[in-house]
């Protein structure tokens, strides 16, 4: 099955979830959007209002402050995939709760799957948490852990680099948390050159 067909029918299952209490609320379940072979994919906590109302992630401000900041990069958005870890609008926007984050988690493992991109970005803390906690790293708090690199196997036998940051929305409001999300993002731009530059070299000497 290619890439297509398989995040097809996960969107589709995942439009038609009815496993944890979150559907009972929701407008538009809310799967992902954006390049299947993207090099890059972001993952944020769930989808906030707007996003329940279109059915995409990602479109209110803090979409509008990610999109510029993927464009400070040299890269658009059409060129990055971008999700959440909880595809449902929690009430209220209140933060997801644990059971939520297990219950909806599979479908993100399956879209990295899909995906396989070569660096993750988890915005927030309930990213970070998730994905760190998937390849043994535990974290007690964004700020702790952002703008570091972590290289691990994720899947297991699958190489990416994970590098959490702050939740856009969190610099909506707050001047020192956009620029360190600046500062991250060019930390991102570094990464990639480094991995089109490492996977340059192996095409090279397959071709050899």
């Amino acid at each position: 099955m290619n890439k297509v067909e398989a995040m097809r029918l996960l969107s589709k299952r995942i439009l038609e979830c009815r496993l944890c209490r979150l559907w009972e609320n929701r407008t538009h379940a809310v799967p992902g959007e954006g390049n299947l072979d993207a090099e890059i994919m972001f993952i944020g906590e769930a989808p906030g209002r707007f996003e329940d109302l279109e059915g995409r992630p990602f479109v209110g401000a803090a979409g509008k402050l990610l999109t510029e900041l993927v464009e400070g990069i040299g890269l658009r958005r059409e060129d990055v995939y971008i999700t959440n870890v909880v595809k449902c609008r929690p009430p209220g926007n209140r933060d997801p709760k644990p059971d939520e984050i297990r219950t909806c988690s599979p479908y993100l493992d399956e879209q990295i799957q899909i995906i396989r991109p070569s660096i993750i970005v988890t915005l927030g803390r309930h990213s970070t948490g998730y994905i760190l906690s998937r390849v043994g790293i535990s974290t007690t708090g964004i700020s702790r852990v952002r703008g570091r690199i972590f290289k691990v196997s994720y899947p297991p036998g699958i190489n990416v680099i994970v590098i959490p940051t702050y939740h856009p929305a969190a610099a909506l409001y707050n001047p020192k948390i956009k620029d360190y999300l600046k500062r991250d993002f060019h930390l991102i731009k570094r990464c990639l050159s480094e991995v089109r530059r490492e996977d340059k070299k192996i095409g090279l000497e397959k071709f050899l």
